[in-house]
């Protein structure tokens, strides 16, 4: 897939185009995306950076990074996207605008689009609009119950196996591998501590079974109350694994939450409960597939 910050970076062509954040990739987007790409003309996206909510001075996590989103839309086919930096100049742009300086030089010929779509200053701009500018509109019906602010409330609860359901995959935490207390090797469950970039979410604090680098992952994430931490912390043990993975990128996926977090009567204690945790692990079947 090609990637580029400018209509003018692609080749003239005509193009059918879908315009989102498409945060998360999921099966709304998804059923997007087929319609895109059964048009039988060039399939493009544009979607922003930063999300347009944050340029207008609201606070939003996001499900996925850029970089993930990227992945998840070439999985889908899609054949070029144009990443358009999201300014207060673009969020000020009439619809009129919108049309003459992005969508023209692209060569649009069509918009996916349904019929809540809005665009331009002040959400003026729809679907009559888009045709009144002679542009073919192709209607894609919502999935029922499925977006990206419900993927987010199920995440802040938790509830990763209903978000996987909406999203058609499990889950995710990326972050880089960093230094962390070091315990987990001491308890005999090394793990990786990961950080994550600030504008992601992470889901609801708790200890769940899930997925990273070809092998089950035990996965921890919150303050470590048996130690009295205060700090979030996301850890993982990957089981039957062995290898240095400080600095290392790492995409885990979240397959089930198996319990709260809490603190112990004694070390051993927690020893015992992570064992559990580990052949929890060992049992979970990945959801969303």
């Amino acid at each position: 897939m090609k990637v580029v910050p400018s209509p003018a970076e692609l080749e003239p062509a005509e193009r059918a185009v879908a315009i989102g954040t498409f945060d998360g990739v999921h099966l709304g987007h998804k059923a997007a995306l087929e319609r895109l790409g059964g048009a039988g003309l060039r399939s493009t996206v544009i979607t922003f950076d930063p999300h347009p909510r944050i340029v207008l001075g609201y606070e939003i996590q996001l499900i996925s990074s850029l970089a993930r989103r990227l992945e998840l839309l070439e999985q889908a086919g899609v054949e070029e996207t144009l990443v358009l930096e999201f300014t207060v100049e673009v969020a000020r742009l009439e619809p009129e605008e919108f049309v003459e300086r992005i969508l023209g030089p692209l060569g649009a010929r069509a918009v996916v689009a349904a019929e809540s779509f809005r665009f331009g200053r002040r959400r003026r701009g729809d679907v009559a609009l888009l045709r009144e500018l002679g542009l073919d509109v192709l209607d894609v019906p919502s999935v029922e119950g499925v977006s990206s602010s419900r993927i987010r409330d199920l995440l802040r609860e938790g509830d990763v196996v209903a978000a996987a359901a909406l999203l058609g995959r499990p889950a995710e935490v990326e972050g880089t591998v960093v230094a962390g207390d070091q315990r987990g090797g001491t308890l005999g469950f090394p793990t990786a501590n990961l950080a994550v970039d600030p504008a992601l979410l992470v889901p609801a604090y708790g200890i769940y079974a899930g997925f990273a680098l070809g092998t089950r992952a035990a996965i921890s994430i919150g303050v470590n109350p048996h130690y009295g931490g205060t700090d979030r912390r996301i850890e993982a043990f990957l089981l039957d694994f062995e290898g240095d993975l400080y600095g290392d990128d790492v995409r885990v996926e979240l397959w089930q939450r198996l319990r709260d977090e809490r603190a112990f009567e004694s070390e051993e204690e927690l020893v015992a409960q992570i064992a559990r945790d580990v052949e929890e692990t060992r049992g979970a079947s990945r959801p969303g597939s």
